[in-house]
Parts: structure tokens; sequence; C-alpha cells
């Protein structure tokens, strides 16, 4: 339940167009609701202003079954990340509406259109091709959290013309979030051309050296421009909140 929804609850009550013994048995589950292996917080989208997200890895089909049917019958939509194919298809088979993408490894759900409340785009960039799961998995959650998103892809430091070439896009963006591998160098460069929030996502893409993301996580962590900050490795899912709760309207 978000504040909206839970505005509309109490006034139809304060009206007696809903009884108090119904609105009592609507808030029954509000805090959370306990479905065997996992307590669905209902209450999330009242304190974050969106709802618990699945986070699909080392979940098996079925806990990611009865947690997305929990969240949906809280008139929740439902974001799954880290969700492989075959977790993915009796998710999609019970509910035909979702949408999989195997690149980002996310399902989504939508019972309900997702309103727009961001200041302005967030704008989503990769270095290279091989980053672009992590990317994508930044790009829905944060359209899923509100958001408009662009998308950049192939822009890395190793042909700095190809990012110099959208100068334009860079400086409209409200909230940049800059995904990178091998050395990281991407977000330091666009620190030094913007004047928006910067949020820096190493991915574990690279030779050994990288050390699994390691070395872009401390080159991010490094950078000598100012307005960068960093996520953990891979955290496209992370790097979108942050930026949703950056780009956040205030509410009237």
């Amino acid at each position: 339940m978000n504040p909206s929804e839970l505005h509309k609850l109490l006034s139809a009550i304060r009206s007696g167009q809903v009884s108090v013994e119904e609105g009592l048995s609507r808030l029954a589950t509000l805090p959370f609701e306990d479905v065997g292996e996992a307590l669905i917080d209902h209450h999330r989208g009242l304190r974050q202003g969106a709802p618990e997200v699945i986070f699909g890895q080392g979940k098996t089909s079925e806990q990611i079954l009865r947690i997305a049917e929990g969240l949906l019958n809280g008139n929740n939509n439902v974001l799954v990340t880290r969700l492989d194919a075959d977790k993915a298809a009796p998710l999609v088979e019970r509910w035909p509406e979702a949408a999989y993408d195997p690149l980002g490894r996310t399902l989504t759900i939508v019972r309900h259109a997702v309103a727009t409340t961001g200041r302005g785009p967030i704008l989503v960039i990769c270095a290279g091709t091989s980053d672009l799961p992590v990317a994508r998995e930044a790009s829905t959650a944060a359209r899923m959290l509100g958001n408009r998103v662009e998308e950049l892809a192939d822009v890395g430091v190793a042909g700095l013309h190809r990012l110099l070439a959208h100068l334009d896009q860079l400086r409209r963006a409200s909230v940049i979030i800059a995904v990178a591998g091998m050395e990281g160098a991407l977000p330091s460069v666009i620190g030094g051309l913007v004047a928006a929030p910067v949020i820096a996502v190493p991915t574990s893409v690279g030779y050994g050296a990288s050390l699994g993301g390691v070395a872009a996580l401390l080159g991010m962590l490094n950078s000598c421009a100012s307005g960068v900050t960093v996520v953990n490795i891979d955290n496209g899912f992370g790097a979108a909140c942050a930026a949703a709760r950056i780009n956040r309207q205030e509410q009237p």
C-alpha cells in the first residue's frame, strides 16, 4: 500500500463509503504478511515510496511465486531482479502479462500504471556492451520506481569521442548512472563534464587484474571528479534506488 492508496482508504472510511470493519480487514496485513519462508513487507511503500522488490537469486521458483502473489494481492506492482530464465518461466506461465528481460535478468508485473515522480530523466550509461546486463537492471528498476529513463551503451573511454557526441543528452539528465568494468574510468570522465549527480556502478567485467570488479570499484571510489558516488559491484538495482530518491519530486 502506498500513501495515495492509504489516503483514499481513510477518506472512504470517513465518508462512510467503506465500513470501519472493512477498513480494519484491509489494513490487517499492512505491516507484513507471513507466506511461509518469507515475510512480505507491505508497509514498505508507505515508508519508502516503493513496494518491496524480490531478489530472485538464491530463491526457488516456488518461493518467488508465493512472494509475488502476496505483493499482487496487496495491489502492488512486482519487480524481480537477478532472475534466471528457468525460474522466470513459471511466473510468466502464472501471469501472462509478466515481462521478462533475459539480458537484465528482471521480471516485471504491472497491475497499475507507474506514476512518474522524477524531476527529470535518469540517464543510464554503460561503458561497453558487456556491461549491458547491469545497466539494463538499473534501467528497469528506475522505470518501475517512477522515472523517465534514457540509455546510452558502449561509450567507454577507449573511444571517448563516442561519449562526447552525446554531451547535450548528458547535460540534460537529472541524475546519471554510469556503469563500467575494466578500470572503471567512465564515471570520472562523466563527473568532470556535468553538474548532475553521478552514481557509479562497477561491474565484474574485465581480465584477471580487474579482480572481479574490485579494480573498477577502487578506481571509482578514488575518483577525483566531484559529485561521483559509488554502489557495490554489479548493483544496478541499488544505483536505480539511489537515483530515484535523488530525482524524486517534492510532494505538494
